[in-house]
């Protein structure tokens, strides 16, 4: 049940780091349904499958979003500035809301993530976006937007750039820095959030053997080996397909997971 699992963590890291080469989205969506479907497969109690694909998802991006946040640095894309403004409030959102996905159990966890993966490709199919406004956001605003783009990243297993590129786009970032700035943001996301799985697993009964709270080592690193290797190969590949078809047939299978994860929990 542990290592003899590790190639399809590695499969699924592969996976994960090709399409976020491809699309530049975030591993989570593809990463949190793999774990689950692994986690049922190898036996580990049902109700603790959600909340350890959800840390495990976390850890993982700690790693990715330190890669991803230095080559955007290199590039002078970060705003700084507005990753200090966020950071609060997403450390605070992250951590509670991992706190929050421990008492919602795995049946309500499955729920939120099915319907996430739904807006996610409703949003991708329909292009929408909001308009951008020639201001800087405050801090009210800041605190607010990171409180919430925290707490959902946490309940769905994210880096949260499904989130924060919009909420800067909003506040007339320019998408390149808006991207840049998001995947400097990922890294107290994913820290709190994988941070905040691990306490809140640390009582739980039924955890499989090399978990620490909710966090699962085995997957965290072959996710993390794989991804890592394979992220450059689905930039390149990018670049020779058409990248709307791509999108689409993206927000098909993301629809396609929503409605199985949706009704695997009911």
């Amino acid at each position: 049940m542990l290592w003899e699992a590790l190639p399809l963590y590695l499969a699924a890291g592969a996976v994960a780091g090709v399409l976020a080469g491809l699309l530049g989205v975030g591993g989570g969506l593809v990463i949190v349904p793999a774990l689950a479907w692994l986690f049922s497969r190898q036996g580990v109690a049902a109700e603790v499958i959600m909340p350890l694909a959800l840390g495990s998802s976390l850890a993982t991006i700690v790693v990715t979003s330190i890669s991803s946040t230095l080559a955007h640095h290199r590039r002078g894309a970060v705003r700084w500035a507005l990753v200090a403004l966020l950071a609060p409030g997403l450390l605070v959102g992250t951590w509670g809301g991992a706190q929050l996905a421990d008492l919602l159990g795995s049946g309500v966890l499955k729920r939120i993530f099915a319907l996430f993966e739904i807006a996610v490709a409703a949003k991708m199919v329909s292009g929408w976006g909001p308009r951008p406004a020639a201001r800087r956001p405050g801090r009210p605003a800041a605190i607010g937007g990171g409180l919430t783009i925290g707490v959902v990243s946490a309940l769905v297993g994210i880096g949260g750039g499904t989130l924060t590129v919009p909420f800067l786009s909003w506040y007339g970032v320019p998408m390149a820095n808006a991207v840049a700035t998001s995947a400097a943001c990922g890294l107290p996301i994913a820290l709190a959030g994988a941070t905040g799985y691990l306490f809140a697993g640390l009582d739980a009964a039924s955890l499989p053997p090399a978990a620490t709270g909710f966090l699962y080592w085995p997957a965290i690193l072959g996710i993390v080996s794989a991804s890592a290797l394979t992220a450059p190969l689905g930039a390149r590949i990018a670049h020779a397909i058409d990248p709307r078809r791509l999108r689409l047939a993206f927000a098909g299978f993301l629809f396609l997971v929503g409605v199985w994860m949706g009704v695997g929990s009911l």
